[in-house]
């Protein structure tokens, strides 16, 4: 057991759009900008801010989601990717002490204290000045052991309202304010939709709004008063010893796993497609596909699609009829395909989305429709309790499912694996589709949560290309 120390702030705020990820990117690219080394995380499931603290570090985001992971497993994926000589910036979210339960557990609050990291609330003041102050004491009053180092005012209507706002705070709660955000006008505002914020791949100005949320900050907040506050992190005690390999026996040949990446599917968690890539030595070549580009998939022994946003790219998916063609030509042939909510829309039959309905696959008997308000939300948790290509019975997966979109019509036949224990599913309490070598849910899996299935898919896809070589021999 030894100490480590990484500097870094938890950004949280007393609810949902209080601005954590404008402060979150506008500080990354300041700091970006200074030369200091840094590291950003977003605390919970979650695909969307990720991606915008990507784009304003310029590296892979991380989440720390101790529901789904577990507590060792969030202080390891931390101390791993974490800088040591330079600020690590943690994205919380909801409201500081929102939890999956009454007792906050899971919360951003439980995080920091988790992580020994100081904590800086971003506060909406609308409308509010002097009961600003009474907010801040009472997150003292509800977990006096978290330590709230700093207060950023955000949306104030001018000097007196912050003048009032931040004197009230630092006499009441003896908390310093370091910065007021004036209330920004619709240029400095995320683009966003059904599912909430757009995600920077399909937006061509997303540098644009880093560089505007990097001039906020410069502008409106003591970053001198914060650098000084992350070195109030205490040294993390963990262990030093090397993580136990997944049991999978190696082998010396490589497979191709395919994964569809572009503007319709872009939820993938980096640890996902890079354990597939480390897992047994030889592991994984992993080849983006374009889901509306004419693809060669015949060279694939296993394909991934994650979720992302489908339902507004479906004239071009629609139309790429080739690959949707040799995808289910090769879906009979064996080939082992994975897919996560956005994934599963790919294989139905079609997808109705404003009125109209667009064919796609096919792969399986289902129709689905995009509603106007959410049909799952949440973490979920299912148990594997038949047979499926890439999980043992019995299995338990933790996960997190948020879609519009419903299946209207299926076949009766048609098999599912997953029994839900906690949320929604594809209907009846199931999930878990499966046809052949495909499984298709609606919840989304985190690869440190659920190692089982990284296992499971370099197990179908070595299968699978050997196969493939058998039949080339009977075939000469």
């Amino acid at each position: 057991m030894v100490s480590e120390s990484y500097s870094g702030i938890v950004i949280s705020g007393l609810s949902g759009d209080s601005g954590k990820t404008v402060v979150s990117c506008g500080l990354l690219a300041c700091l970006k900008e200074r030369g200091t080394n840094i590291y950003a995380f977003k605390k919970g499931p979650d695909y969307i801010d990720a991606a915008w603290l990507s784009l304003a570090s310029g590296k892979p985001a991380r989440n720390l989601d101790t529901y789904l992971m577990g507590f060792p497993v969030v202080i390891n994926s931390f101390t791993k990717n974490a800088v040591s000589n330079g600020i690590n910036i943690i994205e919380g979210n909801r409201g500081i002490f929102d939890g999956v339960d009454s007792k906050g557990t899971h919360s951003t609050a439980e995080l920091a204290k988790l992580l020994q990291v100081p904590v800086i609330i971003v506060q909406d003041v609308s409308k509010v000045t002097r009961t600003a102050a009474a907010s801040i004491l009472g997150c003292q009053k509800l977990d006096p052991d978290l330590k709230i180092a700093g207060v950023i005012l955000n949306k104030v209507a001018g000097e007196r309202h912050a003048k009032i706002a931040k004197e009230s705070i630092e006499e009441l709660a003896g908390i310093p304010v370091l910065g007021a955000i004036p209330k920004l006008p619709g240029n400095y505002t995320l683009p966003s939709r059904h599912l909430g914020l757009i995600t920077p791949g399909e937006y061509e100005a997303g540098s644009v709004f880093i560089k505007n949320f990097r001039k906020v900050i410069e502008e409106n907040v003591d970053v001198e008063k914060i650098i000084e506050i992350t070195r109030t992190s205490i040294p993390l005690k963990i262990e030093k010893s090397e993580r136990v390999k997944q049991g999978f026996d190696s082998s010396k040949t490589k497979v191709k796993i395919g994964y569809f990446k572009d503007k319709s599917f872009s939820f993938y968690y980096p640890e996902n497609l890079e354990n597939l890539e480390k897992l047994a030595e030889a592991g994984a070549d992993l080849i983006e596909i374009s889901s509306t580009q004419k693809n060669d998939l015949a060279e694939l022994d296993a394909l991934y699609i994650g979720g992302g946003f489908p339902e507004t790219n479906l004239e071009g998916l629609s139309s790429n009829k080739e690959m949707m063609s040799s995808l289910k030509n090769l879906v009979e042939e064996g080939l082992p395909v994975y897919t996560e909510c956005g994934g599963l829309m790919y294989l139905a039959k079609s997808v109705t989305w404003k009125g109209k309905e667009y064919s796609l696959s096919g792969i399986l008997p289902i129709k689905i429709k995009v509603e106007e308000k959410p049909q799952g939300h949440g973490y979920s948790e299912v148990i594997v309790d038949d047979e499926n290509p890439f999980f043992e019975t019995g299995t338990v997966i933790k996960g997190h499912e948020f879609h519009y979109s419903k299946i209207y019509e299926y076949d009766q036949s048609l098999k599912t694996t997953f029994s839900v224990l906690r949320g929604t599913g594809c209907f009846n309490k199931r999930d878990g589709l499966t046809y052949k070598n495909v499984c298709a849910s609606y919840f989304h899996i985190h690869a440190l949560a659920t190692p089982e299935w990284t296992e499971g898919m370099v197990k179908c896809a070595k299968k699978y290309k050997e196969l493939k070589k058998t039949k080339i021999l009977i075939e000469r």
